[in-house]
């Protein structure tokens, strides 16, 4: 094998018609053998990430495998080169960005799971359906709702959570399911849309530093349009009558609220760090989560002395008492590590069709050609069918020159997009199989005029609200 690698190195050295050094060494590969290959090897292996539901494949394995590859031949070609120093400091580059988003989803992604154990969320469940509201009202309540909790917890969560309601309110209802499960997906990718904390896309941009965390807030209006238009128009399809209300009760475990409060401190100290600090966010999510261990190590003494108590005076441990057991790191363990990798595969397979050369390519196509507001539209509708990670981070890679009007465009296009199709978003796709048949991919495209109708109104509101922000600095 060590006899072969070179004479490969060097066969993928061969200059050829395309393939120049540019500024700071960067050699253009676009028409090289090595460019053409590497695409070839990120279609294939995004072609099996979106055959996920049919194949059973998990979406991680496929692109890890092709970021891989494609850095192998950008790899060899710059070795052949005598600029393996470059390739390396380029991957070593995309790395710090995935580490920087790992761990922040790691931190977030611990809480909500701290949340789920602590039962936070089947309370909030158990008291939505004991209520008794009516189907039109629950509607609208699920869907307000995940509005609002989307920009918090994430969109799939808030989906998720809401969808347990419905089914448990409508199980003899498909119709009402089918509806307000369409509605759940569109609010939650709304709401995600005006926080940083509410989709990955502006988790990215915000860690980028293109939009300052309170800035995010001028796409609540936009936002509420894209969610509010579609509503309105499934409303009248929502059948009439109530549900028979239930009477299940959940009460939360030890340390619950604490858990609620502690997400909030973190969520502050994020904030904190990248405002008046001019720190990486990430570092306040990693000292949250320094504040949940040290409450994890609190519930476990405190649990452990009423423990103790307990078995003094009933010589028997009651089953309550099995919350004393609170252990952050099983909290990490059941983090969406499918979903983390696939993270890695995608920011370094962009990241190297970038170094290759094919990013900037497709800028100047788009943002200079066509304009930086017809290709953050087309960016938005394009994500109902790719990922809008891949797609966001790819924007982000080529860095086209707008203003801070454009880049909250595209900020809300990403994340809004998605719902145009239950495929387009991960709280889409994640409904289908918890719906089991009541919400499926038709029965959302049959509403998708309307969120498309939203989708458009969104995007005006945006241009009108927010005009002032679309001039570029000068100079």
């Amino acid at each position: 094998m060590k006899r072969w690698m070179p004479m490969l190195a060097a066969l993928l050295a061969v200059p050829g018609a395309a393939l120049a050094a540019g500024a700071g060494h960067r050699i253009d590969l676009t028409a090289h053998p090595v460019g053409m290959a590497a695409l070839v090897i990120f279609a294939v292996a995004y072609l099996l990430v979106m055959a996920e539901e049919f194949t059973q494949l998990r979406k991680s394995k496929p692109v890890i495998l092709a970021a891989g590859a494609i850095w192998g031949l950008i790899a060899a070609v710059y070795t052949g080169h005598g600029l393996a120093a470059e390739a390396e400091a380029a991957m070593r580059h995309n790395l710090l960005e995935f580490a920087e988003l790992f761990l922040f989803l790691l931190a977030a992604m611990t809480y909500v799971n701290a949340m789920e154990d602590r039962l936070v969320f089947e309370a909030l469940r158990a008291w939505l359906v004991r209520r008794g509201f009516g189907y039109r009202s629950l509607f609208w309540l699920t869907g307000i709702l995940a509005f609002f909790l989307s920009p918090v917890i994430d969109n799939l969560t808030t989906a998720l959570v809401m969808c347990a309601v419905v089914l448990a309110v409508g199980k003899d209802n498909p119709r009402f399911i089918g509806l307000a499960s369409i509605n759940i997906v569109v609010a939650a990718n709304a709401g995600g849309a005006f926080s940083p904390f509410g989709d990955i896309t502006t988790l990215m941009v915000w860690q980028k530093g293109l939009v300052e965390f309170w800035t995010f807030f001028q796409l609540f209006v936009p936002s509420v349009v894209n969610y509010v238009v579609p509503a309105a128009l499934m409303h009248l399809a929502v059948p009439r009558g109530a549900p028979a209300p239930g009477s299940e009760r959940v009460r939360m475990k030890r340390g619950a609220l604490g858990v609620v409060v502690l997400f909030g401190c973190t969520v502050a100290t994020a904030v904190a760090f990248h405002n008046f600090l001019h720190m990486p966010p990430v570092l306040g999510m990693m000292t949250g989560l320094g504040y949940l261990q040290v409450y994890d190590y609190v519930l476990k003494v405190t649990g452990r002395r009423r423990a103790r108590a307990n078995a003094i005076h009933m010589e028997a441990l009651p089953e309550s008492l099995g919350d004393a057991h609170f252990d952050v790191f099983h909290r990490i363990a059941r983090a969406e590590w499918d979903t983390l990798l696939f993270f890695y595969g995608v920011v370094l397979c962009v990241g190297g069709l970038g170094f290759i050369g094919y990013l900037a390519m497709v800028s100047e196509r788009l943002y200079v050609e066509m304009g930086a507001t017809f290709a953050n539209v087309a960016v938005g509708v394009l994500s109902a069918v790719i990922d809008n990670i891949p797609i966001m981070f790819a924007v982000l890679t080529m860095n086209p020159d707008m203003s801070l009007g454009q880049w909250l465009l595209i900020t809300l296009t990403a994340g809004v997009g998605g719902s145009l199709l239950s495929i387009g978003s991960a709280a889409g796709v994640a409904l289908m199989g918890q719906t089991r048949g009541h919400y499926t991919f038709f029965t959302h495209l049959r509403w998708t005029p309307a969120i498309a109708l939203g989708y458009a109104a969104a995007i005006l509101a945006h241009l009108w609200l927010n005009r002032a922000s679309f001039a570029l600095p000068p100079g």
